[in-house]
């Protein structure tokens, strides 16, 4: 489908007097974005590409620091009770003022028992306007990390939702779409001029942005191209100006060019693998990954140091916790991977009755770095040691609804603790028990109520250090059960060519192009 948004005739004249300046960037991305909407999928690379578009209440900045965006200052009441106070004199992309209506509208919006976000707002409760620059968030009680929630929840226009009929959120997995799936209206520092998706998406200036630009961009050409080759081959040929994957495999190539640039870091992201816990299969057989002992063989079975060195070009971190070190949380005597032992992995697969086990491993083969060639290896390791696997290969878009609708046995998945940058984050949207806003990516259907009570304890602990050490106790019950196998931290590998002056690399892997700067 191709829309275009509504742009003042002004802006839409200038970005055609830009386009193909020193000053567009052209992204060749590895996957295209899930939607417009960013209430529509809990996916951190289509949140952080609609940061572009949206802005929330507070942001993090250059230092992954926490600080004011379209809200100003705030403070905590009597009753749970947090108050905002509105940026005043701030625009929608389509000239309407940004007030406590919007606020107020958006939270609903995105804490509606229909929406796959609902998860990142744990706490909240309800929001009531104050006065036009003045909102009051109430929430279900002592609750320490509102603010990191609120840094990737966008506020949009209460008056453009209800012309669209859009009040209600809209869900990617389900296939429930609304105007702005494919449209879009926001504060930020650029305005959607087009889509049209797995193609194009084109980003102009926003000339009337609130906030002083450190970038010099009027233009951003989004480009989607799966193929790491692809994609490799457009940026040595000046096609496009970056890319926020560049292969490892590639990196030696890419650092031998004169007319690119490689940044390199290990991301906040954990790659790790999932169980399905039904007493059946997808296929109706019984299933043994209810049995501890076969997730542990399952861990055995795989090398990880050898992923590592062959698959992964020795850019990854082997990890044996689900969080990476500088997530709040992390317990370094947690971090001792699993020893690759198939011999012991075949025996305890022999004496639990399981020898030629048949079981489906669900990947995806454009999202997480060289995911086929890791979920070929491990198809690869598990049948050595006498199980049966099968690979079921193919984009985001078709896997991600066998994994959410929990007809998954095995599934690769990938978590980097954000916007919240805290432990709490993967414990209570990936590893507590199902419920209403908890448990929103336990696609497996485990349940441990001493997990559980450890999870809500550190979620109204103000005390930041028995807060942290309570998500520690946590995270040794997900390692003890074998709940999930985590792999690595993956490697985070930009590349850019010399029409990029520069451009801000954080360890969330986010692009944020509006502090990019071209060449004059």
């Amino acid at each position: 489908m191709f829309f275009k948004s509504t742009l003042l005739a002004g802006v839409a004249i200038a970005c055609l007097a830009t386009a193909g300046s020193a000053q567009t960037l052209r992204w060749g991305a590895a996957r295209d974005i899930n939607s417009l909407d960013s209430y529509s999928y809990g996916s951190t690379f289509t949140i952080s590409f609609l940061n572009h578009v949206y802005e929330g209440l507070v942001r993090y900045n250059a230092d992954l620091q926490i600080e004011p965006a379209l809200a100003t200052e705030w403070e905590v009441l009597p009753n749970n009770i947090w108050r905002f106070k509105l940026r005043q004199g701030v625009k929608f992309h389509d000239g309407a003022d940004f007030t406590a209506d919007d606020v107020v509208t958006s939270l609903a919006r995105v804490s509606h028992p229909d929406s796959p976000l609902k998860g990142n707002l744990p706490a909240y409760k309800s929001a009531t306007k104050v006065d036009d620059y003045t909102v009051d968030i109430e929430l279900v009680g002592t609750y320490p990390l509102l603010l990191n929630d609120l840094t990737n929840i966008h506020m949009f226009d209460a008056g453009w939702l209800k012309e669209h009929n859009a009040e209600l959120p809209t869900d990617v997995a389900k296939k429930v779409e609304g105007y702005p799936t494919f449209n879009a209206n926001g504060t930020g520092p650029f305005i959607v001029e087009s889509r049209v998706p797995d193609s194009k998406t084109i980003l102009v200036v926003n000339d009337n942005w609130w906030d002083t630009p450190k970038h010099n961009l009027k233009r951003i050409e989004f480009t989607p191209i799966a193929s790491d080759a692809t994609r490799v081959a457009a940026l040595l040929s000046g096609e496009i100006d970056f890319t926020e994957k560049a292969p490892v495999q590639d990196l030696p190539r890419l650092e031998a060019t004169p007319t690119v640039k490689v940044m390199e870091a290990n991301e906040l992201r954990t790659i790790m693998f999932g169980f399905n816990f039904q007493d059946k299969l997808a296929n109706g057989q019984p299933n043994f990954f209810q049995h501890k002992e076969m997730r542990e063989a399952v861990a055995l079975a795989i090398d990880l140091n050898l992923i590592r060195d062959k698959v992964m070009r020795g850019k990854s971190r082997v990890t044996g916790t689900v969080v990476a070190p500088a997530i709040p949380g992390y317990d370094a005597a947690l971090d001792v991977p699993s020893v690759y032992d198939p011999e012991k992995a075949a025996a305890m697969i022999k004496e639990l009755g399981a020898e030629g086990f048949a079981f489906e491993i669900v990947c995806a083969n454009d999202v997480w770095l060289n995911e086929e060639e890791i979920c070929n290896a491990m198809v690869s390791m598990l049948t050595r040691v006498g199980l049966a696997p099968t690979l079921s290969i193919g984009p985001n878009a078709v896997q991600q609804i066998k994994q959410t609708n929990g007809e998954a046995d095995m599934f690769s998945f990938g978590w980097a603790n954000e916007p919240m940058l805290d432990a709490y984050s993967i414990l209570l949207q990936v590893f507590q028990t199902k419920s209403d806003k908890a448990g929103v990516f336990n696609w497996g259907g485990w349940s441990y109520p001493e997990l559980d009570k450890l999870i809500i304890a550190a979620s109204t602990e103000l005390d930041r250090t028995k807060r942290l050490a309570l998500e520690s106790q946590a995270l040794k019950i997900v390692k003890d059960e074998s709940i999930m196998l985590p792999f690595h931290q993956q490697p985070m590998a930009w590349a850019t060519s010399d029409k990029v002056e520069s451009v801000v690399q954080l360890s969330d892997n986010k692009g944020r192009h509006w502090l990019t700067r071209m060449t004059e």
